[in-house]
């Protein structure tokens, strides 16, 4: 049975996905990795999920707020042996619902080349690949993503 909680970037289930999270991308952007770091952490992010299958933590994401209009996703992970079941769809769907609750009317999102899961993910939710944004507009590796709530 799986449940999403609605919470903050102090809850520590959120927190040790994010490190594993973390982790993987090191791997996945060897150099580059100091760059993106940056602009992924995670305090005092007031928007984030954690989903559970029986009880147990397994997919998180998050939103920051980007400006008036749109909030930009971040922290998008699930554990290894549960990819493939549509879980990182629920967190991205649960994400954008609260987002509208918050009034805000796009979503927006940077990922890399290297995430070739993560891309397919947002253009099976509708996502649209746009120019690469601030701080991401000069950088090859990334990939900008927008969608109208």
């Amino acid at each position: 049975m799986s449940h999403i909680k609605r919470t903050t970037s102090s809850n520590e289930h959120f927190l040790e996905l994010v490190a594993m999270l973390d982790a993987d991308l090191a791997i996945r952007d060897g150099e580059e990795n100091a760059f993106y770091a940056q602009f992924n952490g995670v305090v005092h992010l007031k928007h984030c999920v954690v989903l559970y299958i029986n009880k147990v933590p397994v997919a998180c994401g998050a939103f920051k707020i980007f400006n008036k209009d749109s909030v930009e996703v971040k922290r998008m992970f699930v554990l290894p042996n549960f990819r493939g079941k549509g879980l990182a769809s629920l967190i991205l769907q649960e994400l954008e619902k609260w987002a509208l609750e918050e009034k805000f009317t796009y979503s927006i999102l940077e990922t890399g080349l290297r995430q070739p899961e993560a891309i397919a993910l947002y253009k099976k939710n509708n996502y649209k690949i746009t120019t690469n944004y601030p701080p991401y507009e000069n950088i090859a590796n990334s990939v900008c993503f927008k969608k109208l709530l």
